[in-house]
């Protein structure tokens, strides 16, 4: 069953998800702490490479199926038009700030 991204637990998740699916990539952008790091499947990654690879330039979206640790753990279904449909994992780091700092994903 999917949550509804308006009912996320985590305020900064919140906004990472709507933007992704908005395609909204300033507003993505603006939700990152400065130096934010991710990693893919275990890999650090480049994050402006990734974000772009993997949602904006690929239509990339994101249905959460379930939330933890207060909301910045996520298993959701990620769709994009390079890899079609996945289960992943995400996991995120939010600074005292409120913007993302790090955020892992890879296959759930």
């Amino acid at each position: 069953m999917t949550i509804q991204t308006a009912k996320l637990s985590d305020p900064a998740v919140r906004a990472f998800v709507t933007a992704v699916n908005a395609h909204d990539r300033q507003g993505f952008m603006r939700l990152l702490a400065p130096g934010a790091t991710m990693s893919d499947d275990g890999s650090d990654r480049d994050l402006a490479e990734w974000v772009e690879a993997e949602i904006f330039a690929t239509h990339g979206r994101l249905e959460v199926d379930n939330e933890s640790r207060g909301g910045r753990a996520l298993v959701a279904r990620h769709r994009n038009d390079t890899w079609g449909e996945m289960r992943t994992r995400w996991f995120f780091t939010v600074a005292e700030d409120g913007r993302i700092c790090r955020f892992e994903t890879g296959q759930a």
